[in-house]
């Protein structure tokens, strides 16, 4: 493990473990090296083995050294994967050896003749063939000469494709360097660059954090950020990279089936799918297509289909080709997952937290393998981007077992009466569930029920928050319980919880007398609560632990707090306009209020005390973070003491941070208070400080 603080300035300094003098190039070379290590830990495993800090400490390191030394920098470097300047176009690279398409089979007949025509051309009762998932990514190649990356090209019409090496650099799951001791000669690498779904997932809410343009899916996603003409862009998408095959190569072991080229390229420590296996015959490929299209779903990447190709190369080399494509590989596709269809009608759904959702009610139609009825719309800033009416033609797509989604419109087939659809206006502003008032806040792009205590939409996630620890902690009530409750009937609105007694409790399902009783004791003894958990316990939007607290301490009874207006509510600190309105429009809905003031007539209570603002205390006006694991004290513990001596407990670190409590394994936050200047303190200091 290289060690940290090198003297830069001297050419003998010592980096390593033991006493024995290296040069600074042996020093970088060393860095390098365990960078690369963590690269395939983190980028390839998904098995980071070092904290973020010691990894961002030896990539600083490595700068260092590297801009002392400008001299011994190499195109290989990690820290060359991201930067450079803008291209203005990309060139042209020939393949060495060419990226032929695959013909495709989607029906069990079309298989079954492709198989046939292998066996009858070797002249063999049964074929070994490798088989693996069909990317849903862009096709390109690698070129690795004496173990080092050099180019990198898109798959283009397969005998030519465009010149994207300073965008692959970029990408931490292809290594710049191989990581073996005899590298080959000359190494063409054929591959998938695709976005995992998380990602792809992050990379939306970021997208739609900033106001920008969602992307439709992880393909197109890829393709365009791959194709980026500044690197520093293809360096802020998430791609990654899955090898799938060979091209030329020089100087490699003797390889002699597709699976054993597959395990050369993952002893090189290039990323290649876990899912790849070797099957015998027609019914080996049709049992690996059934078993690959079962764990669709929870792969980490979208994939179209499972790809089939015969595994001894020297019967590849007998088949040849037709036309641009092999005879000894075929592309089994899945069914398709867009279909056409019309929409009858929107409707709107309530959601368990009072989210207002517009469906489409379509046409029925098959896609993906089931029948299609119904499609969201996410809600209005999606209705109006993609301008979806009642009447339209449109495009609707599957992914797994989520409600389908409508993609886009065909405005060619459009009815010449249609109208725009406005989805506040169609419900009359009130929830179609419990009639509550539905508003959208500025902030937002959904629009939500207003009626959380009332709403039996929300009432199951009602009681749940409300039962949490951080609430009036209810022990015992949990998801199981509340469904039962609910779909009984016993349980019509919040307060109805405290009306359950013995009998009705001990005839449920798996529900004895014992544990009856117990939640009964459970429910006598959340009676006795605070104001700050009771009013974060009512689930109100925007309204946090920290921001109950705050409105305990300055209003000091509910009464004050159910009576504060958006003036008022903003002298409270840290309140501002967004959740001051939050505040307002849910205390201002009659429903909830009925629901509070049976809460308080079925035994709930706390101590009031004066209203105060959140100024006293030993430690007011101070702000604190968290990090890491105290000796003695949970991070809850120390986040009570805090709050209650007037402190501040906030989760990120910034200027305005006056302490962080640092415990073991601190993560990012204390490496940031470092750079910030901010006093880091551990426990015994912040006990001492307490007391």
């Amino acid at each position: 493990m290289v060690t940290s603080n090198p003297n830069l300035g001297n050419e003998q300094t010592s980096l390593f473990s033991d006493s024995a003098p290296v040069s600074i190039e042996q020093q970088i070379n060393a860095l390098r090296d365990e960078i690369r290590h963590h690269d395939y830990q983190y980028y390839v495993l998904d098995a980071p083995s070092v904290p973020d800090s010691e990894y961002d400490r030896l990539f600083r390191e490595l700068q260092a050294l590297e801009t002392h030394h400008p001299d011994l920098i190499t195109s290989d470097s990690p820290t060359q994967r991201v930067g450079g300047a803008a291209l203005k176009a990309f060139d042209s690279v020939t393949h060495n050896t060419p990226m032929l398409s695959l013909n495709n089979a989607f029906e069990e007949s079309e298989l079954a003749a492709f198989d046939k025509r292998i066996r009858d051309s070797l002249g063999i009762e049964e074929v070994n063939y490798a088989v693996e998932p069909k990317f849903d990514g862009l096709a390109l190649t690698l070129r690795y000469e004496d173990g080092v990356f050099v180019q990198g090209a898109t798959r283009g019409d397969g005998y030519s494709g465009e010149n994207v090496t300073h965008n692959l650099r970029t990408i931490r799951a292809i290594p710049q360097k191989l990581m073996t001791d005899k590298p080959p000669k000359l190494l063409e690498v054929r591959g998938e660059v695709l976005i995992l779904k998380r990602d792809f997932e992050k990379l939306n809410r970021d997208q739609e954090s900033r106001g920008e343009k969602l992307f439709a899916n992880p393909r197109n996603a890829a393709a365009g950020s791959l194709r980026q003409l500044d690197p520093k862009i293809t360096a802020s998408r998430p791609l990654t990279f899955f090898a799938y095959g060979l091209g030329a190569a020089e100087g490699v072991p003797v390889l002699t089936t597709h699976s054993s080229a597959m395990d050369y390229l993952e002893s090189l420590r290039l990323p290649v799918c876990a899912e790849r296996l070797t099957v015998k015959g027609l019914q080996g490929l049709l049992s690996y297509y059934q078993a690959i299209g079962n764990k669709r779903n929870a792969l980490p990447f979208d994939i179209d289909g499972v790809v089939y190709k015969v595994n001894a190369f020297n019967q590849q080399n007998e088949l040849g080709f037709v036309s641009r494509a092999p005879r000894w590989a075929i592309a089994h596709k899945f069914p398709a997952q867009e279909a056409l269809t019309v929409v009858q009608a929107i409707e709107v759904q309530v959601g368990r937290t009072g989210a207002i959702t517009p469906v489409a009610r379509l046409t029925p139609v098959f896609v993906g393998g089931v029948t299609v009825t119904n499609a969201t719309l996410h809600n209005q800033d999606e209705i109006d981007r993609k301008d979806v009416r009642v009447g339209d033609t449109v495009s609707v797509r599957r992914a797994g077992d989520v409600i389908p989604e409508v993609v886009s419109v065909v405005l060619e087939k459009r009815p010449a009466a249609s109208i725009k659809f406005n989805l506040l206006a169609s419900i009359n502003y009130a929830c179609p569930v419990c009639g509550s008032h539905v508003v959208r806040q500025e902030d937002e792009s959904v629009a939500r029920c207003t009626g959380g205590l009332f709403c039996p939409a929300q009432r199951k996630q009602a009681i749940l928050h409300f039962a949490s620890r951080r609430a009036v902690d209810i022990e015992g009530l949990g998801e199981k319980l509340v469904d039962q409750l609910v779909d009984a009937g016993l349980v019509h609105s919040l307060a109805d919880i405290y009306s359950l007694d013995l009998s009705t409790l001990s005839s449920l399902d798996r529900m004895a007398e014992k544990s009856a009783q117990n939640i009964i004791d459970a429910l006598n003894h959340s009676k006795k609560t605070t104001l700050a958990r009771f009013i974060y316990g009512l689930g109100i939007r925007n309204v946090g632990e920290a921001t109950a607290k705050d409105l305990a301490r300055y209003y000091g009874n509910i009464n004050a707090v159910l009576d504060a207006d958006i003036d008022s509510l903003q002298q409270v600190p840290d309140i501002g306009p967004i959740v001051a309105e939050s505040i307002e429009q849910f205390f201002a809905e009659s429903h909830n209020r009925e629901v509070i003031a049976k809460l308080i007539a079925a035994g709930i209570h706390w101590q009031d005390s004066a209203g105060t603002s959140s100024t006293s205390g030993a430690l007011a006006g101070k702000t604190f973070v968290l990090t890491g694991t105290l000796p003695t004290l949970s991070r809850d513990q120390a986040k009570e003491m805090l709050e209650a001596a007037g402190a501040k407990v906030s989760g990120s670190v910034s200027k305005k941070t006056d302490y962080v409590v640092a415990g073991a394994e601190a993560g990012s936050k204390l490496t940031k208070a470092e750079e910030l200047g901010v006093i880091i303190i551990d426990e015994s200091a912040l006990l001492e400080l307490l007391s």
